[in-house]
């Protein structure tokens, strides 16, 4: 949002732009502009000077909530609209009234920036592109486009604020029944990485169209799973995703759902898995620490189709009665239970220690390997 040094003043240095002085590059295509007004709902207007002096804010803060949203310098091109104007003015009158720093007000728009850019990229490639296939011969794309937008936007907008106050209302409850207030942050969690074995060689053998549909049908797998039995996709980095739960029992779930469902598909490879225990520091959602690093490593070492946890984790699932403290001692108190005519303990899961072997960055780990029994 950064303009030229022309006496407006901009607080920050002038960032590199197109030749074309920072305009969008469907600038003179007039499609591309009705397209553009029908889903902002209004006209381009403002440069970036006359916005952030229209809505009270310094250029600097209106440059910093324009990048942290992802967007590029614009120049001085008459590129904003009222709705540009305020949100602006809505997130400096957050920081003006105390409700939010203006560190974290930045963080705000970068965390809605980031998600949104991705859903939207998504809705394009994925669902507006198949459905503007001209319907008969003769027409052509850019002739179904606008006004399939016009029918589709409101509905989605809808269901866009229904889902992130579904979302909204689920994290806020996680946090509200934390008791200390030092665990909002840093809380403990389980942490598991799923990690598709080969993908490498996949890419070399593989289609592109052919490989898109392979990660799509992974991730969308992964998805319904993780969220099916009570966890939480953290994100997904193609042949892998990352998801973390508040208890070991249902991260120990998760995982071997995920490697018997993808064994059953014959058009996926084997699946390896690994999920290590303890305290994590989430930010803008998504995990950080050394729990998440521990899962990541034990992921790369776990054998194929195998799910390897950390001895916190293995720990914490003999504590709460889901695995045995050995199978040495399992089999024999079912044989005492047996003996005495009482049902023995019931356990969901097996563990068996592996051997001890060194981790970068983190020394010598003793991996567990889960299994159900």
């Amino acid at each position: 949002m950064t303009v030229d040094d022309t006496g407006s003043g901009t607080g920050t240095d002038p960032a590199p732009r197109h030749a074309d002085d920072g305009r969008s590059d469907h600038a003179d295509d007039p499609l591309a502009l009705r397209l553009e007004q029908l889903i902002l709902g209004a006209d381009r207007r403002y440069t970036a000077f006359q916005a952030a002096r229209t809505a009270g804010v310094s250029m600097e803060l209106a440059s910093r909530f324009w990048r942290a949203m992802g967007f590029p310098d614009i120049g001085q091109a008459k590129a904003l609209t009222e709705a540009d104007v305020l949100a602006l003015r809505r997130l400096a009158g957050l920081v003006e009234a105390g409700l939010l720093s203006e560190a974290m007000a930045v963080q705000v728009a970068r965390s809605t920036g980031q998600t949104t850019a991705r859903l939207a990229e998504w809705q394009i490639d994925s669902f507006l592109e198949g459905l503007t296939e001209p319907p008969e011969p003769g027409m052509t794309r850019t002739e179904v486009t606008y006004p399939l937008v016009e029918l589709l936007l409101p509905e989605l907008e809808e269901f866009l604020v229904y889902v992130w106050r579904r979302q909204l209302a689920a994290a806020t409850g996680r946090v509200v029944q934390v008791a200390d207030d030092e665990e909002m942050v840093d809380r403990r969690l389980a942490v598991g990485f799923a990690d598709l074995v080969g993908f490498t060689r996949l890419t070399r053998r593989m289609e592109e169209e052919e490989l898109g549909e392979l990660v799509e049908a992974f991730e969308t797998t992964a998805a319904d799973l993780v969220a099916a039995h009570g966890g939480r996709l953290i994100k997904t980095l193609g042949d892998e995703v990352l998801f973390a739960a508040d208890d070991a029992g249902t991260a120990a779930e998760i995982s071997l759902r995920l490697i018997e469902t993808m064994a059953n598909d014959e058009t996926m490879p084997e699946l390896r898995v690994g999920i290590a225990f303890g305290t994590v520091t989430t930010r803008m959602g998504d995990v950080f620490g050394t729990t998440v690093n521990l899962a990541s490593r034990l992921t790369s070492i776990a054998p194929k189709d195998a799910v390897l946890v950390d001895g916190a984790l293995a720990e914490e699932l003999t504590r709460t009665g889901d695995a045995p403290a050995s199978e040495a001692e399992a089999a024999a108190e079912a044989e005492r239970a047996e003996k005495e005519g009482r049902e023995p303990s019931s356990y969901r899961f097996g563990l068996q220690p592996m051997w001890q072997r060194p981790v970068r960055g983190l020394g010598v780990v003793e991996p567990w390997l889960l299994s159900r029994r």
